[in-house]
């Protein structure tokens, strides 16, 4: 019998901390093992049954976890939303998941309101209403409604669930990366997990204190949250992330590992030498780091503070990747490291042609687990060669197999560790009364890596200036997250396209990176 997976381990050891709130609150693994299976009895009560989603519109908080894991042992998939999203983005992927349930925070409660609404989702009181509120929220139902008079034992016919989470897609629409539901018992869970802390050493129980720093609607944030648990590791939760209360948290509740992005690392060296030396960092094992390139000078100041816990690896939401220590990097500097045990990385041409060492071509990852883009078998097959898929990197690998990327062939910008896909963006500015033409791409921030700039070419009848600019970003903010919103806006009298139409947006965006170390 397996020794792991989180509910065997709260069964044997109900007395132990699992999970600490944002605020403090406190749960025994016990405790959170109930709350769990009357979340699970009660979403089964509204008729949900396996391979239904439920999306969740939270903050990090105890409740997004209780019904993570509540969805997880009756088999539904789990799909978390971005919450600086925006109604008709957040209905989208209501209607796109085919949401069966939906809980949402007070504190999103326009967005939630208008998305549930333009979706057609089911709201009100009684047993039609699957949409459900912590806090309040018009027309959706008490979140504790979920629970209240539910038992606290495991549900019958337990079957796994996972996560689905929505990848923005370079062609506009954002797509669900939707893989299989594992066939094994639910509390098998923690030795199918366990793959990914092993790449860095770290071990199952072993007095590990996991701090989940970013939002849990990211990927990797949620896997490595999710896997925590599973492992019997302790889990603290922060809500708003903020450097000094990271290093606080880290002292007090003596956290052995977390999971951060580049620009956290920046804002971290930002702080005063005597901030940064009052508080005690010795409990930290791991501290790993990913989701965007980490800038050579950062990474060397977080070794000589840290030390050997800095890990790095690349991966994406489809799966992945490498995996690279401080000492190698340091022996490598750029690299992003060697394959995950058992798998393997090539590099093809534009042919598809694989590649040898040296040569530049496009970065292909082998897969772990199937997966397809929801409603997109061409996008699916297109990133595929064999058992191998592509997120659109260029790199070379060098004579002792380790990957060093060079550059996005695929047109991303990535700012501040999240992915953002100018045609998702460049499809609404389109629609905007003055906007004839419309480019978008990356350039160079120095704490966010990059920052998105538009350049438009209007319409007969408009003037250019910072007046336009700034209606067509407050226009836009209507229809897109905050975070992908134009923090700038040029004006051109014509947008460089070949004869066929293709954009050559290269000549926009390259002026803004000449003399600039380019860190993709």
């Amino acid at each position: 019998m397996a020794e792991l997976g989180f509910w065997r381990l709260a069964e044997n050891e109900p007395d132990r901390l699992a999970l600490v709130g944002p605020d403090g609150t406190e749960l025994s693994a016990g405790e959170l093992l109930e709350r769990s299976n009357r979340i699970a009895h009660g979403l089964r009560s509204l008729g949900l049954q396996a391979n239904d989603t439920i999306a969740l519109l939270l903050p990090n908080g105890i409740e997004l976890m209780e019904t993570y894991l509540a969805a997880l042992q009756i088999g539904l998939y789990v799909t978390p939303i971005n919450w600086h999203l925006v109604g008709p983005e957040i209905a989208y992927i209501l209607e796109d998941s085919d949401a069966k349930a939906f809980v949402a925070h007070e504190r999103f409660a326009e967005n939630a309101v208008n998305a549930a609404a333009e979706a057609g989702f089911s709201t009100g009181p009684g047993a039609d209403g699957r949409a459900f509120a912590i806090g309040s929220i018009d027309g959706f139902r008490p979140y504790a409604e979920l629970s209240d008079g539910q038992p606290a034992t495991a549900p019958d016919d337990r079957t796994t669930g996972a996560a689905m989470h929505y990848t923005s897609g370079t062609t506009g629409r954002p797509k669900g990366v939707k893989r299989a539901l594992p066939v094994i018992d639910p509390s098998d869970m923690g030795e199918l997990l366990g793959y990914l802390p092993n790449l860095f050493g770290i071990k199952p129980r072993d007095g590990h204190v996991h701090l989940t720093v970013s939002p849990l609607y990211h990927t990797a944030v949620l896997m490595w949250t999710g896997n925590a648990l599973h492992q019997g590791h302790g889990v603290v939760l922060m809500d708003k992330w903020t450097p000094e209360d990271s290093l606080r948290l880290i002292e007090k509740h003596e956290v052995t590992y977390s999971h951060m992005v580049p620009t956290q690392f920046v804002r971290l060296l930002d702080l005063p030498e005597e901030t940064r030396s009052k508080y005690d960092m010795g409990s930290l094992r791991n501290m790993v780091h990913g989701a965007a390139p980490c800038p050579h000078e950062i990474k060397r100041r977080m070794i000589e503070w840290w030390g050997d816990t800095i890990q790095e690896y690349y991966a994406a939401t489809e799966g992945g990747g490498t995996v690279i220590t401080a000492k190698e990097w340091l022996d490598k500097p750029g690299s992003v490291g060697l394959p995950w045990p058992g798998s393997e990385i090539r590099i093809y041409d534009d042919e598809r042609n694989q590649l040898g060492p040296g040569q530049i071509g496009t970065v292909y990852m082998q897969l772990l687990a199937d997966f397809e883009y929801k409603g997109d078998s061409g996008k699916t097959s297109a990133n595929r060669i064999e058992n191998f898929f592509t997120v659109g990197d260029l790199g070379e690998v060098d004579e002792d197999g380790y990957l060093f990327l060079r550059d996005r062939k695929a047109d991303i910008i990535i700012s501040g560790g999240a992915n953002i896909y100018p045609a998702e963006i460049e499809g609404e500015l389109i629609n905007h009364p003055a906007v004839q033409d419309v480019a978008v791409f990356g350039i160079p921030n120095p704490d966010w890596g990059e920052e998105i700039k538009a350049v438009v070419e209007l319409h007969e009848g408009f003037e250019a200036g910072d007046a336009l600019a700034a209606e067509i970003i407050e226009w836009a903010a209507t229809r897109m997250g905050k975070f992908k919103l134009p923090r700038s806006i040029d004006f051109v009298d014509q947008l460089p396209r070949e004869p066929n139409g293709k954009l050559i947006k290269r000549k926009l965006r390259d002026p803004y990176w000449e003399g600039k170390e380019r860190q993709i």
